[in-house]
């Protein structure tokens, strides 16, 4: 067997099968080329579904992780390390907010804002005990806890793992009129993707996230915007919310907030929110660790220069103007997306998602398949014009053929 062919073997053999990954196996990767064992090189149009929007061994980003671990990694936070401040600081400015809750993944991010509105709602709104419930949208992957599953309606992720956790309600995604049904006073949050990622990219109709921030201050409701996909320059803007104009209660953030290096995630919110905690409530041994906070201040340093940002504005437009002339007139049924991100639904007649994915993989393009027959396009932000150009290209010839 080749290499490629005893690293899957051995993979498929000794690790629990909870992913179907495409038969590549990398060795190295730089900006928005991968080079597997073999040598061969793949454009990575996924971006680790928007872990590595700054690309791959981003120089800035791995000279800021080189220089912290000469100096300490990891202290937990029994004791103050001098990176943890600032970040703290830096982050909370970035997002408009007051107070950072630093956690390591996205999932655990949710279920601190979870937790937090909980709390918040019975200690500020004074919803009786063990009666909060927070409303989110059909569709929705905030992660794969258990408690998250609980309120999924992905069929894959949340069966035989019962029981559930309570404490939810579940209206369509964009409906405005059902989420005001659904509001009762024992309400605390309502918990949503700006974009729907998972789900095929989705972008909600124009004017439901005013609307949304609207019926959650109308009502004492917090609005808790999961931007941990959507956020951090990925759509053009730092945060996807901003597109509307709207500013949430919370942000919840993770993946590209690492820069590809180390799992960051965090909550971000008022003090009068995050300021429910006491100590001992709630924690992280690895959460706002000194590596993970050197990382992060770099990102947001990054994101300051509105470079990136602009890339993924102007990239993106291009992205969408190129996918846009596929729709109707070949296996495209439908584009949607914002900045460099995109859902491409493929005609059934021509193929399942990950038939295209695996035909586009024969082509040195990499890129992931979701829900039967959508494929998800999310380069890294650095990534060239020409190389985005070429890409776009080899799905043409797919789609083609």
């Amino acid at each position: 067997m080749s290499t490629t062919e005893n690293a899957i073997a051995s993979a498929e053999a000794h690790s629990a099968h909870t992913y179907h990954p495409l038969p590549v196996v990398v060795a190295t990767a730089e900006g928005a080329w991968m080079t597997d064992v073999e040598g061969r090189r793949y454009l990575d149009m996924l971006a680790g579904y928007s872990a590595l929007n700054f690309g791959h061994a981003n120089r800035r980003l791995i000279d800021a992780a080189k220089a912290q671990l000469e100096r300490v990694t990891l202290t937990s936070r029994a004791f103050h390390h001098d990176r943890f401040a600032e970040f703290c600081t830096q982050l909370a400015d970035l997002c408009g907010m007051e107070m950072v809750l630093p956690m390591n993944t996205g999932a655990e991010a949710v279920e601190t804002a979870v937790k937090t509105a909980r709390k918040w709602g019975y200690r500020v709104k004074g919803v009786p005990d063990g009666m909060a419930k927070i409303i989110v949208a059909s569709d929705n992957f905030h992660g794969r806890t258990t408690t998250i599953i609980s309120f999924s309606t992905d069929h894959e992720a949340r069966a035989d793992f019962g029981p559930y956790t309570p404490g939810f309600e579940i209206v369509p995604y964009g409906d405005l009129t059902a989420m005001r049904a659904a509001m009762t006073e024992n309400t605390v949050a309502v918990l949503l993707e700006p974009i729907q990622g998972e789900a095929g990219v989705l972008v909600p109709p124009p004017g439901y996230l005013p609307g949304v921030r609207e019926l959650t201050r109308e009502r004492n409701v917090l609005f808790i915007a999961d931007e941990i996909q959507s956020g951090l320059g990925r759509t053009g803007k730092t945060f996807a919310c901003e597109h509307e104009g709207v500013v949430p209660d919370m942000y919840v953030l993770g993946k590209a907030l690492g820069g590809g290096i180390v799992p960051v995630s965090a909550v971000v919110s008022s003090a009068a929110v995050l300021g429910v905690y006491r100590p001992g409530e709630h924690g992280s041994t690895f959460g706002g660790n000194p590596l993970a906070c050197a990382v992060a201040l770099e990102v947001i340093a990054m994101l300051r220069t509105g470079e990136f940002q602009q890339r993924a504005t102007e990239l993106g437009d291009h992205l969408h103007q190129e996918l846009g002339l596929l729709v109707g007139v070949g296996a495209v049924q439908t584009v949607r997306g914002r900045g460099l991100w995109a859902g491409v639904d493929i005609d059934p007649g021509h193929g399942t998602g990950r038939e295209i994915s695996e035909k586009l993989m024969d082509r040195r393009v990499l890129v992931k398949d979701t829900h039967g027959s959508t494929i998800r396009i999310a380069p890294p932000l650095v990534i060239s014009k020409e190389d985005l150009d070429w890409g776009l290209e080899q799905l043409r010839e797919v789609l083609r053929g």
